[in-house]
């Protein structure tokens, strides 16, 4: 733990990897999480090939150039083969990878749907530990499932890119909702004003609230309209803390958060092969069969790792 409270890069991988095996380290994470609450979060979703890679670096770079910290998270698909991380985004931010003060983790999704990893949680509440004042969530870029991003970022930017339908995807997808930011992303291209226009007035058509998500358009190679990209966070921070909406994030997130905990560990508790009755598997091949119906199938196996707690309890 003193390694990762000193920010030492090799304790804070070591932690994260203890953090993605399966079952966590709940130890580990126990004496830090009185540590977290200081950095803040950003989230940054968007479609495969919107160039969110390289708008991550460019804001990790303005970052740095007002002095703070960055942690960076990129979610990536995982081989199905290895269950590792395809992308491995050490290589595509190669400009900021060697700087002490920026700390880049992919992780892999392991089958964990939504556009995060299971330990994304975790893996924030430790770079936030070590210090890190900014860490930057990016996700695996699946499109109309990235949502669970607005479960564990305190501002989510949505990136679009003109010319791919992006204003049609983003009524389908539902991340209208979740954007606090938009950024319409490659700029220089044909479409970025329409884009913009679109989006404006779909924006339009939105329920009244306290904050109308600004358009920023940007070009991530070249960094144009990435300190505005920045300002709109802040912004958005300032309007968090300004009222009773802060509060209700928090509450939001704590509760994604605990849900998220229960399921992985009732899961693990069912797939457990020792189980009495047989447990999944035995469940698995009655349900294959026809001889239980799933509903009543979940129900038993809920009993049973119900009363197995109970047994573990009394003795």
């Amino acid at each position: 733990m003193e390694g990762v409270l000193a920010g030492n890069p090799r304790a804070i991988g070591r932690a994260i990897s203890a953090l993605e095996r399966d079952g966590g380290a709940p130890d580990l994470l126990a004496p830090l999480f009185a540590h977290t609450g200081r950095s803040r979060t950003l989230g940054i979703t968007g479609p495969p090939g919107a160039g969110k890679s390289t708008l991550v670096q460019r804001l990790a770079q303005a970052y740095r150039r007002g002095g703070r910290r960055v942690g960076i998270i990129a979610v990536d698909p995982s081989s199905p083969y290895t269950g590792g991380a395809i992308l491995g985004d050490r290589i595509r931010m190669s400009e900021i990878y060697t700087d002490p003060g920026v700390f880049i983790r992919s992780m892999a999704t392991r089958g964990a749907l939504g556009g995060l990893a299971r330990a994304t949680w975790d893996a924030a509440d430790v770079l936030d530990a070590a210090g890190y004042d900014v860490v930057i969530l990016e996700t695996v870029g699946v499109g109309q499932g990235e949502v669970d991003i607005v479960k564990a970022a305190e501002t989510v930017a949505v990136v679009l890119v003109p010319g791919l339908g992006d204003d049609i995807q983003a009524i389908k997808a539902g991340i209208l909702e979740i954007a606090d930011v938009f950024v319409v992303n490659k700029a220089d291209r044909e479409g970025a004003s329409r884009a913009e226009t679109e989006l404006s007035m779909m924006l339009d058509l939105a329920p009244p609230s306290g904050w109308r998500p600004p358009i920023v358009r940007t070009v991530a190679p070249s960094a144009s309209g990435v300190p505005e990209a920045v300002d709109a966070f802040a912004r958005h921070a300032e309007h968090l803390r300004s009222g009773t909406e802060g509060e209700r994030r928090a509450q939001r997130r704590a509760r994604a958060r605990l849900l998220a905990v229960l399921d992985e560990r009732f899961r693990r508790e069912v797939e457990a092969p020792s189980r009495a009755g047989g447990g999944l598997a035995a469940a698995v091949a009655r349900v294959a069969a026809r001889q239980e119906d799933p509903h009543a199938a979940s129900a038993r196996l809920f009993e049973e790792v119900v009363r197995g707690r109970e047994r573990k309890t009394d003795s």
